[in-house]
């Protein structure tokens, strides 16, 4: 009778410890590490060229050149990653231009936005021209878009010269979270926009060369520089046709050099997956 309690006792055992590491078993452990060209962290792309980068997480400081922007009626939201600026009908973020943002030859500036059916050209950033109606980096939504379809512009400004683009259409962006870029190379004098990693559409500008950006010490996300108050530039007040974005802006990167298409790619990819 004690031997086969003793066997009746010893099954039990076994059973609840098997159990028991059944329980414990976690097939995602297992599961290769997500890896997108190579990089497992978006952080990890092109890391020595990147120069400015505001995660919007809870702060609105620069992580690389730690400068602090200041806000105007704005908030933080559910992001991408963490959390995201949210703007307002009246908000914006001001902000020093972080010194090596200024020196920019060739550039890459990547971020997401979030927007609801822009009612005006609503800047998502805009590096400020302190005595020119446009500032020397912008970019926005056109007011020209409708509810299928939303339009893209961007203004470069080199010493003096003004590269405007021409109206990207882009169907279905509205209220959801859409990756932009837009790169720069100084040896081509070529632009680059991209749309969610892929590219939507080049221009170049013939003997363009490397950047001069004019009185920009200034910068603001979220409206364009002669709509915030006061104005950032002394050759404009607010605009009828401009608007300020009412919707989310997260993780705004500036890089010193044009990214390659694969590179761009693969931070829409990873940040789209919170890494």
């Amino acid at each position: 009778m004690k031997t086969r309690l003793f066997y009746i006792l010893s099954a039990a055992a076994l059973s609840l410890a098997v159990s028991s590491c059944t329980k414990k078993f976690d097939p995602s452990s297992y599961a290769p590490a997500l890896n997108i060209g190579g990089y497992t962290s978006s952080k990890e792309v092109a890391s020595a060229s990147l120069v400015a980068h505001w995660a919007f997480d809870g702060s609105l400081i620069d992580s690389v050149s730690k400068v602090s922007g200041v806000s105007t009626s704005t908030s933080f939201a559910a992001g991408t990653k963490g959390n995201a600026l949210q703007g307002s009908s009246a908000g914006y973020v001001v902000s020093d231009t972080p010194t090596e943002v200024q020196k920019l030859k060739s550039f890459t500036t990547t971020l997401w936005f979030n927007s609801e059916l822009n009612t005006g050209a609503t800047g998502l950033i805009d590096i400020a021209n302190s005595a020119a109606g446009w500032g020397n980096l912008v970019i926005f939504l056109e007011n020209g878009g409708d509810a299928d379809n939303g339009i893209i512009q961007f203004r470069v400004n080199n010493n003096g010269v003004l590269t405007q683009s021409e109206n990207f259409k882009v169907p279905g962006i509205w209220k959801k979270w859409t990756h932009l870029a837009l790169s720069y190379d100084q040896v081509s004098s070529t632009f680059i926009i991209y749309i969610n990693g892929g590219k939507l559409k080049a221009l170049t500008v013939p003997n363009n060369g490397p950047l001069t950006f004019q009185n920009a010490t200034k910068m603001v996300f979220g409206t364009l520089q002669f709509q915030t108050t006061p104005s950032l530039t002394t050759a404009g007040n607010k605009e009828s046709w401009a608007a300020n974005l009412t919707g989310k802006l997260d993780e705004v990167r500036i890089y010193n050099k044009a990214l390659t298409a694969d590179e761009i790619g693969a931070i829409s990819k990873l940040e789209s997956k919170g890494k």
